[in-house]
């Protein structure tokens, strides 16, 4: 079982940067791939990035590629979203998820999901 705790959201300019965070708990973390989602209000949620448990390789969107890095720490059992060049349409709602890698892009198929972090991209 893995819970999953989120943080590092808030309010920031458009070009500002955030990172946020994702604390997990449970003794099979490291062998979950991972994955940050989306979700604008009235908007479904859309895929942001994902990195296998091993961390050698990861995934973009293209929307964030070149302004978003995901990264992992397995020793910390913390996944991270750092996002600089913010721009208003990135203020959304983040989540963090866990599941197969491969299937890591398919929403229904992910198990575990943090609470959500708002980022509001506001001047």
């Amino acid at each position: 079982q893995v819970q999953l705790v989120e943080s590092g959201g808030g309010l920031v300019q458009p070009g500002g940067s955030l990172r946020l965070s994702c604390a997990a708990s449970g003794r099979t973390f490291s062998n979950y791939a991972m994955a940050w989602f989306r979700q604008a209000p009235g908007k479904e949620r859309e895929f942001v990035a994902a990195i296998p448990w091993s961390g050698f390789s990861t995934v973009h969107a293209d929307s964030v590629k070149g302004r978003f890095t995901i990264s992992r720490d397995n020793a910390k059992n913390t996944v991270y979203l750092q996002m600089n060049s913010l721009k208003p349409e990135d203020t959304a709602v983040y989540y963090c998820a866990s599941g197969s890698w491969r299937t890591i892009l398919v929403i229904s198929t992910l198990e575990y999901w943090g609470q959500g972090t708002q980022v509001t991209v506001s001047s």
